[in-house]
Order: structure tokens, then sequence, then C-alpha cells
């Protein structure tokens, strides 16, 4: 992305930005894949929006939001950003990703508008949204958030993601894309590690059982992103390791 805000650009996200990709970098060459290989989606939960906008300028193309309501109103003022004389911002290239609990009266605010939803978490919610989609007339990416422990509240328990998947590949419009999942707070290294290890063991089981392809593994996050890249992460969800705090 290309263009420039007036006004005083909030300091040092340049530099997180530089580092957080080279931390992907340094994983990568560690685990012997491109860089290239893994998406960085910038998760812009409540941050300022100069913070947003430098690093869109400084080519963040993958945005991601937690809460459907937010989205909405980060769009809104991205496009009101971009349409002000002189052109402000090049929204081109830019793909909104959800990575939130995604309530089943929200699907509307989400569907259409992002390139991929990381959250599908029950037979419920995928059904609303295959409703949205055929209202729409689009397709939706999406992969199954798998819960991992005591410590996600969210997300399908692993012995009952094959039959999501099914249901999944079932549903005309929705395509399943792969698995999403998170650490637990506070863990140890090598305990981030087993526990993206294990999502990707389970990636690959269900890509053979079900003879289809599973591209992504959505996985890691700023404490954690380099265990997630070396055990085969292709979407890294970083907030304030590339924008700072949050504001509130």
């Amino acid at each position: 992305m290309s263009g420039a805000v007036g006004g005083q650009a909030a300091p040092g996200v340049a530099g997180r930005l530089a580092k957080v990709r080279r931390r992907i970098a340094l994983a990568c060459a560690r685990a012997g894949r491109a860089p290239g290989e893994v998406t960085l989606v910038g998760i812009a939960k409540g941050q300022p929006l100069e913070r947003v906008v430098e690093a869109l300028t400084l080519g963040l193309d993958d945005l991601g939001e937690s809460y459907a309501q937010e989205l909405v109103r980060r769009r809104e003022e991205l496009h009101r950003l971009a349409a002000a004389p002189p052109a402000a911002l090049d929204l081109a290239a830019l793909r909104w990703h959800f990575v939130g609990h995604l309530q089943r009266n929200k699907v509307k605010l989400v569907v259409p508008g992002c390139v991929l939803i990381h959250s599908l978490d029950s037979l419920r919610l995928l059904q609303v949204l295959g409703r949205q989609v055929r209202e729409a007339g689009v397709t939706q990416h999406v992969l199954l958030e798998v819960g991992t422990g005591e410590a996600t509240k969210t997300g399908v328990q692993p012995d009952e993601v094959r039959s999501l998947a099914r249901a999944v590949f079932a549903e005309e419009g929705l395509l399943l894309d792969g698995l999403m999942g998170m650490a637990p707070f506070d863990s140890a290294p090598e305990e981030a590690r087993q526990t993206f290890a294990g999502l990707r063991r389970l990636r690959d089981a269900l890509q053979q059982e079900l003879g289809v392809a599973l591209p992504h593994l959505s996985m890691g996050m700023s404490g954690d992103l380099e265990q997630a890249v070396e055990e085969g992460a292709t979407l890294v969800r970083v907030g304030e390791a590339l924008f700072g705090p949050r504001a509130r």
C-alpha cells in the first residue's frame, strides 16, 4: 500500500513492523521455510487509527479485528480517509480478517467483506454463515478454531473437528482453508510449541482423512510467533508487538 495521512504519525510503528518481520524471517530460516509462506495479520483491536494507518502505508496488507462492530467501524474510518481529498490512503490491497469469537447475530456485519474468518467453532454458527453467504451471493473462506485447553474459552474440541469440517464441505458457499488455535496464556515457549505442533498434526490428519488440501494454520501471536512459524503457521496474528500497547 502507499500513501500518507496528514498529521503526526504515531512513533514506533515502523520499527515494530520491521522487528516483527525480522522475527518471522529468522523463524522461517530456522525451519527451512521461505518468509513468503507466512502472512502477518495485524490485529487492530483497540489501536488508534493513526497507528493502523501508518502500518498500512508501510506495506501491511492484512488487517484483523476481534469484534464485528469494531470491524465495521474501522473499515468505515479507513474508507472515509481513503476518499478524502487529496487521496490519503490506498486500500486496494487491504485484506480483512475476522479473528475473534463471532456471535451468530453479528454475522451480517462480517459477511461479505472478510477474506477469511478464523473462528468458526460450532455447527450453529456454520449454518448461520451458510445462510448469509447464500443471501449475499458470495463465497466465504473459513478456518475452524480449535480449543487448545482449559485456558482457551472458545473453539471446537479436537475430537469434534472432523465432523464440523465435513459439515463445512456440505454447506454451499463456505470454503474450509484450515485450522486456527492459540497457545494457553502465559505458556512457556516449549508448551506453546507443543500446542502448535499438535494443531499441525491435527490439520495434517484431517487433510489425509478428507482427501482435501487445508493450506492454512492460523497460530502465533506477539509472544509466541517464533514457535508457531517453526511449527508451520501460515498466518500469525500480531497486535501489540506491531502497533504498541492498546489505547483502550
